[in-house]
């Protein structure tokens, strides 16, 4: 999975009214399928986002809204496709890329309460976070209802016996 340029909707710093911008996208018939093509699905239908940028002072911004999008996956156990619905909501705020603090490769800021993202090129890259919200709520393992795995029998006598399993056998006296 690599990070895709396919929505290119990014806004000017500059040209965000003081009062703020709302906005709303839908993603083009080839802005789908180009994010169909770089996360493996078999079709992105729809991709419909509402959100609004505002500025918060000192050259600093906010980019709140959410998504929707109606995506084809393949079935893991079947292969089948199957329809999968995303709705979810971002919440990012933008700063100078001068202004952020350096962080060495190894701290890691898992904890921190809200997501920075640096301004690049005076811009605030909205189809980035947009794309970066669906991946991180797409269902990694779509399964159809009622799919399961077949021959379990036949794998259970080659698994290595588990702690539980060696308990059991002591408590039967085997």
């Amino acid at each position: 999975m690599t990070e895709t340029a396919a929505l290119g909707w990014s806004y000017r710093t500059t040209q965000i009214p003081d009062g703020g911008l709302r906005e709303s996208r839908v993603a083009t018939e080839a802005e789908r399928a180009a994010i169909a093509a770089d996360l493996d699905l078999l079709a992105c239908d729809f991709l419909d986002t509402r959100f609004s940028i505002r500025a918060l002072g000192k050259g600093h911004y906010r980019l709140a809204g959410d998504l929707k999008a109606r995506l084809k996956q393949s079935c893991v156990v079947t292969l089948e496709p199957l329809d999968e619905e995303v709705k979810a909501v971002f919440d990012v705020e933008y700063s100078p890329a001068q202004g952020l603090p350096q962080s060495s490769a190894d701290e890691v800021e898992a904890l921190s309460a809200a997501e920075i993202e640096p301004i690049e090129r005076g811009e605030i890259d909205v189809g980035r976070i947009v794309f970066e919200t669906l991946v991180a709520n797409l269902n990694p393992y779509p399964r159809k209802d009622g799919a399961a795995f077949e021959g379990g029998d036949a794998d259970d006598e080659e698994r290595p016996a588990g702690p539980f399993d060696i308990l059991k056998k002591l408590k039967d006296g085997a």
